[in-house]
């Protein structure tokens, strides 16, 4: 667990130090992609804590949903519509649901430690 968040460590120092600029007709795919990154992120999480993370689904759903998603972006260019906003939903959706479902489970394992230590004393 520890190697996840040194990682999140890293990446927030990096992003204060270094000054990337993206370039205007980018900025809708480095969204879908940080989107993508974030869901996929707590997706594991989740699987984690469910005792079901496979290292291969947890990769291969990023390449995929990510170039999906750039996909739509895409074509949602070609086309002069705003096909993005159908993946940045999505995402959205998945990122709301993941996030409760660890809420809840970091909870409930909270609340389980502090019963049991309640126990005991």
């Amino acid at each position: 667990m520890w190697l996840p968040l040194l990682g999140l460590i890293v990446g927030i120092v990096l992003g204060f130090l270094v000054s990337v600029e993206i370039p205007l007709g980018y900025v809708k795919y480095t969204a879908i992609a940080i989107l993508a990154a974030i869901d996929t992120v707590l997706g594991g999480l989740r699987a984690q804590l469910e005792d079901r993370f496979d290292l291969l689904i947890f990769l291969s759903g990023f390449i995929v949903n990510a170039g999906f998603a750039a996909l739509l972006t895409a074509i949602g260019d070609l086309l002069g519509l705003d096909i993005y906003l159908g993946a940045v939903i999505a995402f959205s959706i998945r990122i709301f649901d993941n996030i409760g479902f660890i809420r809840r489970d970091v909870l409930a394992a909270y609340l389980k430690v502090d019963r049991s230590e309640a126990r005991r004393g």
